[in-house]
């Protein structure tokens, strides 16, 4: 988060405590002056120190909150004019598959000067899936170009190089990306699989240990942990292998997540990697579900 970006929501937060403060003036005030004085106000009394205590703070609530509410809706601008128009719609596109649908949306975002990280990962995505994987690999490349220092070009440029089965190309870029952001679970784990791909199984267990450090998206627990657990029973350390089993299980509604990428790269060698992967992590879950029961 930028510090501006930072400084603003601070101001935000700080307007809301500032507008809890002035309510509470008022509802305490009005009722210090509700026990206070019981009489009936006679004409030409001047409003008592405890009204106006009140209407004070009535008058900074409602201040506070209408500052507040303006520099939200200024972030929510800034933020959407960021975005690329048809972003939206074209993540959608790629959430349901329909990458040719989503190739023409995020193109003209190219064009109108909205290469965004975001726009550059979903093209790739786009481009990839879609077949063009000469495509993709220019619009990744553009990527680590434009957004040295953003983790998620380096994820971009990886994702490309699976795609096409170059692991090696691909571990480099995101060996990148975790030096720029080592405390991003996504990017250790991503590491992991592309290791494991490589046939690398001891450095991609480290890397899933690194991952495991911090809290994951389900649809990276369950890998992570099957491999984690696969990698301790080898190893005959029954009370890690039924630790990891069991996050693993915890995070079971994570692998329908994989299926729509399972199916979108069936044509590909990472794809009928990634089958065979999802497979057995469904088969280890069966076996300890049952296991469980017994």
């Amino acid at each position: 988060m930028s510090r501006r970006r930072l400084f603003a929501w601070i101001a935000v937060y700080a307007f809301a405590a500032l507008a809890i403060v002035g309510f509470l003036t008022f509802v305490i005030a009005l009722v210090i002056e509700f026990v206070a004085t019981r009489r009936e106000p006679l004409p030409g009394d001047d409003l008592s120190v405890g009204i106006q205590i009140a209407l004070g703070g009535l008058c900074l609530s409602g201040l506070m909150v209408l500052m507040g509410f303006t520099l939200v809706g200024l972030l929510l601008a800034r933020q959407s004019r960021k975005q690329a128009p048809g972003y939206g719609d074209a993540y959608r596109f790629i959430e349901t598959l329909q990458f040719s649908q989503a190739i023409p949306l995020l193109e003209r975002a190219v064009r109108d000067g909205r290469e965004t990280s975001d726009v550059l990962m979903l093209l790739t995505t786009a481009y990839a899936f879609n077949g063009q994987l000469a495509k993709a690999q220019a619009i990744a490349d553009r990527a680590v170009q434009l957004y040295p220092q953003d983790p998620a070009s380096y994820l971009t440029l990886a994702n490309g190089y699976r795609l096409q089965a170059s692991y090696d190309e691909a571990a480099r870029a995101l060996q990148t990306a975790t030096e720029l952001a080592p405390d991003q679970p996504i990017m250790w784990a991503e590491l992991g699989f592309v290791l494991r791909s490589a046939g690398n199984t001891e450095a991609a267990l480290t890397a899933f240990q690194k991952a495991a450090q911090y809290p994951m998206p389900p649809m990276y627990s369950v890998r992570v942990y099957y491999h984690l657990a696969q990698s301790a029973a080898v190893a005959n350390d029954t009370d890690k292998a039924v630790e990891y089993t069991a996050k693993m299980m915890s995070a079971r509604q994570g692998l329908d997540a994989w299926k729509p990428m399972q199916h979108a790269m069936a044509g590909t060698v990472y794809g009928q990697s990634l089958h065979y992967e999802i497979d057995n992590i469904a088969h280890a879950l069966e076996k300890a579900d049952a296991a469980s029961l017994a």
